[in-house]
C-alpha cells in the first residue's frame, strides 16, 4: 500500500510515532513518522513507554529532530509479510513495557452476539436460530440502558425471570466492564504482518477497535487501530476458554501508528471515530463492516478508570482495546454457518484519523515465532549507549 492509502486522511499533520524493527542495531527504533520520512528518536525515547509518560507526548515528540532513516513508503514495502527481516526496517506495534489489555462486550451488537455464542457452545450451525430467538426477548433496546444504571438493573431482573440472563450481558449492562489481558507486551504484531488464528478453530472473526495508549498515571495520550482476532467457537465452549481464544501466536494487531493527542486530534475526535473493516478472501469473499465509537456503551474514560487506578497500577502504562460492535454474520461456507476466517484473508481496518492496519490471515502455528522479548530489548538498548535513559 502507499503512504496515502495508510496515513490519516489529513496526512502528515497530526503527531505520528510508529516503531521499527531496525537492522542497524538488531532491535526496534522509535521514529517520528513526517512528510520528510521516518526519523530515529530512539535516544531521546528509548521505549513508547517513555514517551507516553511524559506530560505532553506529542510536544515532546515534536521538539526533537532525530536522524532520517528511510521513507514511509520503503518502511510500507518492507513491511509484507513476504518482505520483512533482513537488512531491511518494516513496521512493528507502537508499544513496547505497556501490558496489552481489552475491554469486551463494550457494544450492544457484540454482546449479543457473545450470548448467541454462550448458548450455541460455539456451534456456528447453531447462531442463526438463537440469534432469533435472542432478538425477540432482548430487542435492541439495550443500545439505550446505561451500564449499572437503575434501568439496568430491572432489565437484568427481567432477563433472569425469563432465563435469559447471561455473563455476557453481566458486563454489557452492569456496573462492571469486562477488562482483560489481551497478550503480554511484545506479543502483538504490527502493519502487514499475519495474523495468527488457532489451526483447531472452524468459527472465528476479526474484532476491529480502536486502541488507547494510556500513560501510568492513566492518561489516555494517543489512539490507533486493533485487531482483536477472536476464536468464537473456542469461547462459545466456555468463558474459560478466554486466554485460549484471544492469545495464540500473532493474534493481536495494533498500528500502523500511534496517533498522540495534539491541537489536531483529542478525546473528542476519539470518541467520534469511525472505524471501516473489509475481509478479503483469495476465494472472492468480500466483507465489509464498521464500528462507530459514537455507540460505545461506556465513556473510553471510564474504561481507563475500570482497567487501573487505586486497585491496580501499572508503572509502564497500557495500551487499552476498546471493544468493537461489529459482529459478522454474513454466510460464508454454506447457509447458516456465518462467517469465518479462511488463510489468506486480506484484513483492512481504517479510521479516518487513524489511518488504516493491514494483516493478512494464518494459523498461528505458521505465524512466525514470537523470540524478541524484554531481555533482547534490553540488549538493543546497551548495545547503543542508552542504559543510562532506561
Amino acid at each position: 500500500m502507499t503512504p496515502e492509502q495508510v496515513l490519516p486522511q489529513d496526512g502528515y499533520r497530526g503527531t505520528l510515532l510508529a516503531r521499527i524493527w531496525d537492522p542497524r542495531h538488531q532491535g526496534p527504533s522509535l521514529v517520528a513518522v513526517r512528510e520528510t520520512g521516518l526519523h530515529d528518536v530512539t535516544a531521546h525515547f528509548p521505549t513508547t513507554s517513555h514517551l507516553y509518560a511524559l506530560p505532553d507526548p506529542a510536544a515532546a515528540l515534536n521538539a526533537v529532530a532525530g536522524e532520517r532513516i528511510a521513507s514511509l513508503a520503503e518502511v510500507l514495502e518492507h513491511s509484507r509479510p513476504d518482505a520483512a527481516g533482513g537488512d531491511r526496517p518494516y513496521l512493528l506495534p507502537p508499544l513496547d513495557l505497556q501490558a496489552v489489555k481489552a475491554a469486551g462486550v463494550t457494544f450492544v451488537v457484540s454482546m449479543l452476539e457473545r450470548v448467541i455464542e454462550e448458548r450455541a457452545r460455539g456451534n456456528a450451525a447453531d447462531a442463526a436460530d438463537i440469534r432469533a430467538r435472542v432478538r425477540q426477548i432482548v430487542g435492541d433496546d439495550l443500545a439505550a440502558l446505561r451500564p449499572g444504571s437503575e434501568q439496568a438493573a430491572e432489565m437484568k431482573r427481567v432477563l433472569v425471570e425469563k432465563g435469559m440472563w447471561s455473563q455476557y450481558l453481566e458486563v454489557g449492562i452492569g456496573p462492571d466492564a469486562e477488562i482483560f489481558t489481551k497478550t503480554t507486551v511484545f506479543a502483538s504484531v504490527g502493519f502487514g504482518a499475519h495474523v495468527g488464528i488457532h489451526p483447531q478453530s472452524v468459527w472465528n472473526n476479526p474484532e476491529p477497535e480502536v486502541v488507547l495508549a494510556v500513560s501510568p498515571d492513566a492518561r489516555i495520550v494517543g489512539a490507533t487501530l486493533g485487531n482483536d482476532v477472536n476464536l468464537r467457537d473456542f469461547e462459545g465452549r466456555s468463558a474459560l476458554l478466554l486466554s485460549k481464544a484471544k492469545d495464540n501466536n500473532a493474534s493481536c494487531s495494533i498500528g500502523p501508528f500511534m496517533r498522540l493527542f495534539d491541537d489536531s486530534f483529542g478525546l473528542d475526535d476519539l470518541r467520534r471515530t469511525e472505524v471501516e473493516m473489509r475481509v478479503e478472501g483469495r476465494d472472492g469473499f468480500v466483507m465489509d463492516g464498521s464500528s462507530s465509537m459514537a455507540q460505545i456503551s461506556r465513556d473510553v474514560t471510564d474504561l481507563v478508570g475500570q482497567a487501573m487506578g487505586a486497585n491496580h497500577q501499572y508503572p509502564d502504562g497500557i495500551v487499552l482495546l476498546t471493544g468493537t460492535m461489529f459482529a459478522p454474520v454474513k454466510d460464508r461456507d454454506g447457509a447458516g454457518q456465518g462467517f469465518t476466517h479462511h488463510r489468506g484473508d486480506l484484513v483492512e481496518i481504517s479510521a479516518p484519523m487513524l489511518g488504516c492496519l493491514v494483516n493478512t490471515v494464518e494459523t498461528s502455528d505458521r505465524c512466525p515465532p514470537w523470540n524478541f522479548g524484554l531481555r533482547q530489548l534490553m540488549r538493543s538498548l546497551v548495545r547503543r549507549g542508552l542504559h543510562d535513559a532506561i
